[in-house]
């Protein structure tokens, strides 16, 4: 499984594709749930499967190891 975190947006995205593979999204199914008190966008395949999640407020809502273990991406990884 691949994750990645944006810091600078606190964005985290994880994928349940082989990182080889280059799935796109065909549908986006947004997430806000109240009781969350974040956004989750959940994306599927042409088939309905699901590819990944992407985690907004990512800091708050998944644990730090994971954070800490993604890859980075905007101008912290470069």
């Amino acid at each position: 499984m691949r994750v990645t975190y944006d810091r600078t947006v606190d964005a985290a995205y994880v994928y349940f594709t082989d990182p080889q593979d280059r799935v796109k999204s065909a549908h986006t199914y947004p997430c806000d749930p109240v009781d969350v008190d974040g956004m989750i966008n959940l994306d599927f395949d042409e088939q309905g499967r699901l590819i990944g999640v992407e985690v907004l407020a990512a800091s708050s809502k998944l644990p730090q190891y994971l954070l800490r273990s993604a890859e980075r991406l905007g101008t912290e990884g470069a």
